[in-house]
């Protein structure tokens, strides 16, 4: 069977790993989830117990959870260190309040193991997914959504679920083009990914909303807003989507 990282990057949540970890560890561990697996704490520079926290983790569940630090803030930057370290098959990742419903993970990761899609993504927005969250965040998201595929006529239809998994021999061949080390680092990921023609497929999740979340919702916009300019103008995805249509003509 593939082998998955399974990524959980965190910044001071020594509270949110005791509790989400083994119940992480537990499904992956169950009849559930039939694909080989490894948990990896990323770490994002936390200046609270995180580091103590893991290594109880690491030491409960050996070889089954390890610990990985980055020096940096940045969830992007902790994704790319742990994802372009990786020596699995699938590489994934979600938030460590499990907003997301672990019980899709294995649609997640099936979505790249067997229906050869190259990147998987949790969405909100799918008539199947299940939602707990406040009005304002849910005209964020559409409004958000709506904004992305008008500006780039992308088919995927949430972007910043933190629930996503991409097949790691693509995924290397997308670090250098995405430039994010922040939370618009899964946009430009689903972006870039589709636009150079790789395959993307939505999964429906069950979300519940995390009330003690980290990110700063008007910082987080403007940094969002630019990385779409940004990526409007340079269009990084063209030098990917040449190399994969001359692969394919020659195959």
């Amino acid at each position: 069977m593939p082998s998955v990282d399974v990524v959980v990057p965190v910044y001071n949540e020594e509270r949110a790993l005791p509790r989400s970890i083994p119940v992480l560890r537990d499904f992956l561990a169950s009849d559930a989830f039939p694909y080989d697996w490894r948990i990896v704490i990323a770490d994002n520079a936390s200046t609270d117990a995180v580091p103590e926290v893991s290594a109880q983790l690491v030491e409960r569940y050996p070889g089954e959870v390890t610990y990985l630090r980055i020096e940096e803030k940045g969830r992007g930057r902790a994704l790319k260190r742990a994802w372009g370290d990786s020596d699995s098959d699938i590489v994934s990742y979600m938030d460590v309040d499990l907003s997301s419903g672990i019980e899709a993970f294995p649609a997640l990761v099936a979505a790249i193991a067997e229906e050869g899609y190259d990147v998987a993504a949790g969405s909100r927005l799918l008539p199947a997914s299940e939602v707990e969250r406040s009005v304002g965040r849910r005209v964020l998201t559409r409004g958000y959504s709506l904004i992305i595929k008008s500006l780039f006529r992308t088919r995927f239809s949430d972007a910043q679920c933190g629930f996503k998994a991409v097949r790691a021999s693509v995924f290397r061949r997308l670090l250098p083009m995405i430039e994010d080390n922040g939370w618009f680092f899964d946009t430009e990921l689903l972006i870039v990914a589709e636009k150079a023609g790789l395959r993307v497929k939505d999964v429906a999740v069950a979300w519940l909303e995390d009330r003690d979340t980290r990110v700063n919702v008007p910082k987080t916009v403007a940094g969002d807003l630019l990385g779409l300019a940004r990526l409007r103008l340079r269009r990084p995805w063209r030098a990917l989507a040449a190399q994969l249509e001359g692969e394919g003509s020659r195959s």
